[in-house]
């Protein structure tokens, strides 16, 4: 007589992924934005979808491997962070630019989550289209 594992609490979910450059894609060609200097928010109403998705998209002007990969670490806490901004269905993709790993280095963490709020609060302000 096996007994099962018992079963994790699992956590609730709270919202998507983008990881497919098809998503991608359709977010960043068919959607809707709103920009600061260091980043930029695409965003578009998710087709079928019910929780928001989220993307990110670090380009190699910001960076090597390690910096690219310590500002999408401190992207998805500070979306974490501004959880509550994110619209039901719908799908977001945030674009970092050349800079930004400086700027995050010398303003903090709380300056990237502050922006990342400013940008989901202007994007909550316009239509998303299709």
């Amino acid at each position: 007589m096996t007994q099962e594992p018992p079963a994790a609490a699992a956590a609730p979910a709270r919202r998507g992924r983008l990881t497919r450059a098809a998503e991608f894609d359709a977010v960043t060609g068919l959607g809707r934005s709103v920009a600061g200097r260091y980043l930029t928010l695409r965003f578009r109403e998710a087709e079928g979808g019910t929780l928001p998705r989220v993307g990110f998209a670090v380009p190699r002007k910001v960076g090597g491997a390690v910096e690219r990969n310590a500002v999408k670490r401190r992207l998805r806490e500070a979306v974490d962070r501004n959880e509550e901004l994110l619209q039901p269905a719908t799908d977001y993709v945030f674009i970092a630019r050349a800079g930004v790993y400086e700027v995050l280095d010398t303003q903090g963490f709380g300056w990237l989550s502050e922006q990342v709020g400013e940008l989901l609060r202007s994007a909550s302000e316009r239509p998303s289209g299709r």
